[in-house]
């Protein structure tokens, strides 16, 4: 008798379950939908307002860029040199810089306070960070200037990266996303490569002896690494779309501000967590 009522009980049961379960997916359904339609109007919103703004202001950046080709004319590999090397490089120290004066002095407070691996490198030591400022100075001098003078000719190849007319907002947009789509998947197998027993100790391990990072030792490595791993993923992008030079620069100086953050040692407010890549190189 007490079996027969608790089968039925138990078979009650399963219509409110299915009932709960069905509402569950539907308020999941809605939350989510409603989500990625708020991200879309958002993004949408965003891109209109820098559309008007990139329309705007479109004519005096052809005008400004149309005098930069006329002083260069003839000799628009300087140019090219200027915005693929100079501009990104004096970024990159720019914003190097400000860190620095935080990692040896721990100040101002209410950028130190943020520092991942409490403890350490405060201060950093000063012979270890001079020798890794001459070995990153070593690669942009002498690994990436030289990569950068060869790229021309190829990107010549594929369209003048000097030429005359500016890209638009919305093709600049496209190859920002396949410039970041290339780097990601290049540098993830070129990174799971060099973790490889048959290159790490030899090759990738340099890298790693700064076991709580700093934003300068972002180009710290072996010379084959930073050709392998820090640039080649960076330049193929532009070669793919045959980019123009505003273009290239934009996307180099994203670039090193990106990977500087991710070694910055620091998780700061509204710049995305260098956690993961931080203790990564505790290994």
């Amino acid at each position: 008798m007490m079996k027969g009522e608790a089968g039925r009980m138990q078979h009650s049961d399963k219509p409110k379950q299915e009932g709960h379960i069905w509402g569950s997916m539907r308020r999941t359904a809605f939350i989510l939908g409603s989500g990625l339609l708020l991200l879309v109007a958002f993004w949408n919103s965003v891109t209109w307002h820098l559309q008007r703004f990139w329309g705007a202001s479109g004519y005096f950046w052809q005008a400004q860029w149309e005098r930069l080709l006329s002083t260069f004319d003839g000799k628009e590999w300087i140019l090219y040199i200027i915005g693929a090397a100079q501009v990104p490089g004096l970024l990159f120290w720019a914003f190097n810089g400000l860190l620095l004066v935080v990692d040896t002095t721990g100040k101002p407070n209410f950028i130190s306070r943020y520092r991942i691996q409490v403890g350490k490198n405060e201060p950093v030591d000063a012979e270890k960070l001079r020798q890794s400022v001459r070995t990153v100075l070593f690669n942009q001098c002498v690994i990436s200037l030289p990569m950068l003078v060869f790229l021309y000719p190829i990107l010549k190849l594929w369209g003048d990266p000097c030429r005359r007319e500016l890209p638009t907002f919305h093709w600049f947009l496209l190859e920002l996303a396949v410039f970041t789509l290339i780097e990601e998947v290049l540098f993830y197998y070129s990174h799971r490569l060099l973790h490889h027993p048959a290159f790490y100790k030899k090759i990738h391990k340099k890298h790693h002896e700064w076991t709580a990072p700093i934003g300068v030792i972002s180009l710290y490595a072996h010379p084959i690494e930073h050709v392998v791993s820090n640039m080649l993923p960076v330049m193929v992008g532009p070669i793919t779309m045959g980019s123009h030079l505003s273009s290239i620069t934009v996307w180099f100086s994203l670039a090193l501000i990106t990977t500087t953050i991710s070694h910055c040692g620091y998780h700061l407010p509204f710049l995305p967590s260098p956690e993961f890549h931080d203790y990564h190189h505790l290994k």
